[in-house]
């Protein structure tokens, strides 16, 4: 009985080392934009330095504000269809509208999808879009009520059909889901493509890659964020807000997203 006990809790260790591989393989090989802000560089090298608007480093963080953003239109990846936008971010002012944590925007063209705050309803999170064309409120979004506490935000955006599913997540609890309905073409598929793409921290977008900015902003820090060509699942995101999230930066390790910061 205790040999069969031990080969039981073998078998277990394997198999969960063996998902967790893949699970980690996975994440590094859909991870196309990873910002930790230590500095202008974009750690996957799929992308072009960041360009401060105003934006400014502290302490590795980028501090968002009133006219202070920034963005990069350098991008040299794999075509992105389906994708999750991730954010670790602090308010610094909860009655700010419009802007957002995280961007994909078409620098050529109004095509974007945002970690948009305080936009339909002051104080929540939800999907910004051209047009409101892959926008909803989520069912269980959450009316944020202090400054200061850091947040895990992540918006899944999954093929069903030819069509987004929407997902959202607060700090590795979901806030729901929502669908196109059948006769509903505003949520069709959209391809992000290299050198007609753009990222872009604290204003919602930009109009054509001109610069010219929709005077919205957010007042946060933001201490790291990720967009990735795939939609993770909920399992990925509860994994990402625990922290076992093992990808690798150019020139160190990460195991972990709050070990990864160089002070």
């Amino acid at each position: 009985m205790k040999i069969n006990h031990i080969f039981t809790i073998l078998a277990v260790t394997l198999m969960l080392s063996v998902s967790m591989s893949g699970y980690a393989q996975v994440q590094k090989d859909s991870l196309v934009g990873w910002w930790l802000f230590n500095d202008e560089t974009e750690e996957t090298g799929n992308w072009g330095d960041l360009v401060l608007e105003g934006a400014t480093f502290e302490g590795g963080q980028l501090v968002l504000g009133n006219s202070k953003w920034a963005h990069t239109v350098d991008y040299s990846g794999p075509d992105i269809i389906e994708l999750t936008l991730v954010a670790w971010v602090t308010l610094d002012n909860l009655d700010e509208k419009n802007g957002s944590a995280l961007t994909l925007d078409g620098n050529n063209r109004d095509q974007f999808c945002g970690i948009v705050y305080g936009e339909r309803t002051a104080r929540q999170w939800m999907s910004g879009s051209s047009y409101f064309h892959r926008t909803d409120d989520f069912p269980q979004v959450v009316t944020e009520s202090k400054t200061g506490e850091m947040l895990l935000l992540v918006i899944t955006y999954k093929d069903i059909g030819n069509k987004y599913e929407v997902t959202g997540y607060r700090n590795g609890e979901s806030m729901g889901s929502y669908q196109a309905n059948h006769q509903d073409n505003t949520m069709v598929l959209q391809t992000w493509t290299k050198g007609t793409s753009e990222a872009i921290m604290g204003t919602r977008h930009t109009t054509g890659g001109d610069n010219k900015v929709t005077r919205n902003f957010i007042a946060a820090h933001l201490e790291e964020a990720r967009i990735y060509n795939v939609a993770l699942t909920e399992a990925d995101v509860q994994k990402m807000h625990s922290g076992d999230l093992p990808v690798e930066a150019r020139g160190k390790l990460a195991t972990r997203w709050g070990t990864i910061k160089s002070r």
